[in-house]
């Protein structure tokens, strides 16, 4: 695994459409970089849910066969990277629930940061939980509501709980899609003629000829029906805190997060890396495939060729038998190779998008000398990740980042290049010309928008649905 940060997950929604299953396996293909655990679909014939999910990859997960029985007009589906907790099918989503009003499936992107305290509130009134799933939480929260209808029963349960959260939720006649009110995590609205997609990103939009018109706001309720399109907005205006890191790692190239789109944005960060920390070099090269943006905007502001001097082997599978320790830096060798006649005699500078642990770029900075680079100047398009994330996004305990505990000079000797700089914290926002109004950057600053109630790197896990 590269030493990067995890997105937990992508969901989709469709209604209206004849093949809505299809609609959202196509979308899971599309958003299957945001998780590739596991993934689900769940179908409403207008009388049942059915469900289907497994392990691996949508493609590996689906075939005809299963699709054709995934019948009816509306489904929602979600893909899967795992968090804390083995990594076993009752752990998949969308589950499904039956209750008083009928069965219910939801699908989560986010990660609920008081869902302990409301856990506890639960069972002692009486709650059996099946799991320690914040999305289990909200399922009990809604059973529990004393409100007349589904929605007022969802807006009383979303209002207790804090933190992270792009909820799709599916009955026999409706598909409701939600945000929570600061918008951490990204959830976008298309049509394919009188069908509605709603979706994580806008390139699973594309994929399946959906026209964008917007993005779910958030603190709103959007109910899909027969009706139509309907919005509620129950909770009150709050301060926007979008997840900066879709920009910079998470989220597509080729899709519209935020409003703006993300090869756009990621060659901007480049851009501005190179006004803050140029380099005597000859060539730029990226770390692929996330750093290709950001490099390509660094050389072109420095004015230094741009080449492909580290090639990514794209057919790596998920398992591969490792060999004994006689082959030195076999973990990523097996992703990407140093191209010698590009880095041969050559000073490199290396754009990438982020350090985590730090271990990778050490390996890389090693491949490239091997190769031949006389000189190895590292860039990082972001600043320096010095928190972990508690709003959906798997990452290391503090400890384990070296940015916490070490100085940029630190780090640079550990990697072994001959230089190191990253975006500052206010270049990192020169895209906006607000200087990061509206964004959450908890991982550069510390600055959690939300407070932190649970253990530090507590992830949920998830609680098993019944298939049918």
């Amino acid at each position: 695994m590269f030493d990067k940060f995890h997105e937990e997950c992508g969901v989709v929604g469709v209604f209206g459409h004849p093949e809505a299953a299809t609609l959202a396996y196509l979308s899971l293909y599309a958003l299957q970089h945001r998780g590739q655990e596991s993934a689900g679909i769940v179908a409403s014939n207008g009388e049942a849910l059915i469900s289907h999910r497994g392990m691996g990859l949508v493609a590996d997960i689906f075939d005809e066969d299963i699709l054709a029985r995934l019948q009816g007009r509306l489904a929602i589906g979600h893909n899967r990277y795992s968090t804390s907790g083995s990594t076993v099918l009752k752990n998949c989503q969308p589950f499904v629930v039956e209750w008083a009003q009928g069965a219910l499936a939801i699908a989560h992107n986010g990660n609920l940061v008081n869902a302990g305290e409301l856990r506890s509130k639960l069972e002692a009134r009486g709650s059996i939980f099946q799991s320690t799933v914040d999305s289990e939480v909200i399922v009990h929260l809604i059973a529990a509501s004393t409100e007349a209808t589904l929605v007022g029963r969802i807006t009383d349960a979303l209002s207790q709980v804090r933190g992270a959260y792009s909820l799709v939720f599916l009955t026999e006649d409706r598909v409701i899609a939600t945000r929570d009110p600061y918008g951490f995590r990204p959830l976008v609205m298309g049509r394919v003629g009188e069908t509605v997609v709603v979706a994580s990103e806008t390139c699973a939009l594309d994929l399946v000829d959906a026209v964008y018109e917007r993005e779910v706001e958030p603190g709103e309720i959007v109910v899909i029906s027969d009706k139509g399109v309907e919005s509620v907005r129950p909770f009150p205006p709050a301060v926007r805190h979008n997840c900066v890191f879709e920009y910079i790692y998470f989220a597509r190239p080729d899709s519209r997060v935020f409003g703006r789109n993300v090869y756009e944005v990621r060659k901007d960060l480049g851009r501005q890396l190179a006004r803050e920390a140029p380099a005597d070099a000859d060539i730029v090269i990226p770390v692929p495939d996330s750093g290709l943006p950001a490099a390509i905007g660094y050389a072109e502001q420095a004015g230094l060729p741009f080449e492909m001097g580290l090639i990514r082997n794209h057919y790596v599978g998920r398992t591969f038998i490792e060999p004994t320790n006689s082959i030195r830096h076999f973990g990523v060798k097996v992703k990407l190779n140093a191209l010698r006649e590009v880095l041969n005699g050559r000073r490199v500078v290396v754009v990438d998008d982020s350090i985590v642990r730090g271990t990778t770029s050490r390996k890389l900075v090693h491949m490239i000398r091997q190769a031949g680079a006389r000189e190895v100047h590292m860039r990082i398009s972001s600043p320096p990740t010095t928190h972990p994330c508690f709003y959906g996004i798997d990452t290391p305990t503090r400890e384990e980042l070296i940015a916490s505990s070490h100085d940029v000079s630190s780090i640079r000797d550990y990697l072994g290049a001959d230089s190191l700089a990253y975006l500052s914290v206010e270049g990192m926002y020169a895209f906006t010309g607000r200087q990061g109004n509206g964004f959450c950057d908890a991982c550069f600053t510390g600055n959690y928008p939300v407070p932190v109630e649970e253990s530090p790197h507590r992830q949920l896990h998830l609680f098993e649905a019944r298939d049918r």
